[in-house]
């Protein structure tokens, strides 16, 4: 798009969560409606995931100013999955810029699956967006790194400051992803093919596997999701980890491909960017309210955790999260009085 706003700034105005008490009554009582869900199957296509309790459900709210709110198994680690691809994205495009990353990867939705190959075919092998997995394994392509060491390096460093902790690689999730992702290494060589990679396709399908393979927890996601929401700032830790610029480039693109082809039917019925993983994890962002994070292994046919999908909807309205919802203002004599 040819869009003139150099030297324009941009404002930015935005509301506030419910008091700490309503926001920890919500909170239960998202857990209370959304435990009763018992629909939905883990995920099997990746061995190690099969194995995992189906009953684990937590809920976390993490705000802006640093203030945590957690619910049932907030604090079990599980893999961060495809949630990952949001925070590559932002560091990536701190690192090489707006334009760049718009170019290279793209910001459409595919409407097409997660993994599709015929989507990269249909485009000249374009990823169109980096929330499918071509373009994600395009963007960690592009993550700064002479070797893929320094490369893992720096993405498993920069995830970490968006947690506000260390958080370490799963091993044996890795190593159970690593011995069936034949179709990522596929889509690593069709980019290759059509000249969207610089870097060794395997390599690079080695180093997203590894992102993938993060041990992360359920306030580790809100806290990283508010630091999105924050203008780049960890509310807990005080650390910058992006621009206010990148967390808008970021969360515009969670709006428009989060959830690949349901992306409209969540902004539709929920009204939040955000991003899901096939381990159960979903991650939701209020632009300087909060960060929401849900875990729930049990997933519906897209993909999506269904407790996860309903305790966001449940506090999407609740806790005034919807950034299209809007009311009446009072009539402009009573506001001026």
């Amino acid at each position: 798009m040819e869009l003139d706003v150099t030297g324009v700034p941009e404002r930015v105005s935005t509301g506030a969560l419910p008091g700490w008490d309503d926001v920890e009554s919500l909170l239960h009582g998202a857990y209370e409606r959304a435990a009763a869900a018992t629909g939905g199957v883990v995920a099997d296509y990746i061995p190690i995931l099969a194995a995992v309790d189906p009953g684990l459900f937590g809920i976390c709210v993490a705000e802006v100013d640093g203030g945590v709110h957690a619910v049932g198994d907030s604090s079990h680690e599980f893999s961060i999955q495809s949630i990952s691809k949001a925070f590559t994205y932002a560091l990536v495009c701190q690192e090489i810029g707006h334009e760049v990353v718009g170019e290279r990867i793209g910001v459409n939705n595919t409407g097409l699956a997660f993994n599709s190959v015929v989507a990269l075919e249909l485009n000249d092998g374009h990823p169109m967006n980096p929330m499918v997995n071509a373009g994600a394994i395009a963007t960690t392509a592009l993550v700064p790194g002479v070797t893929p060491t320094a490369k893992w390096d720096f993405l498993q460093d920069g995830l970490s400051r968006f947690a506000g902790r260390r958080l370490a690689l799963d091993v044996t999730v890795y190593e159970s992803e690593a011995a069936t992702n034949l179709r990522n290494r596929g889509i690593a060589q069709l980019l290759e093919s059509y000249g969207r990679l610089d870097v060794d396709p395997l390599a690079a399908v080695d180093v997203y596997t590894k992102q993938c393979s993060l041990r992360v927890t359920t306030r580790d996601l809100a806290i990283m999701g508010a630091t999105l929401a924050d203008g780049g700032v960890n509310p807990v830790t005080g650390e910058r980890v992006v621009d206010e610029s990148i967390c808008r480039d970021t969360l515009s693109v969670l709006a428009a491909t989060g959830f690949y082809e349901r992306s409209g039917e969540w902004l539709f019925e929920i009204g939040v960017p955000g991003k899901s993983g096939v381990s159960g994890g979903i991650v939701t962002i209020a632009p300087g309210k909060a960060g929401l994070a849900t875990f729930s292994p049990r997933l519906d046919s897209a993909g999506n955790s269904v407790r996860g999908q309903r305790a966001t909807a449940y506090l999407s309205r609740t806790l005034g999260l919807n950034v299209f919802a809007s009311g009446p203002h009072p009539p402009r004599e009573s506001r001026s009085a």
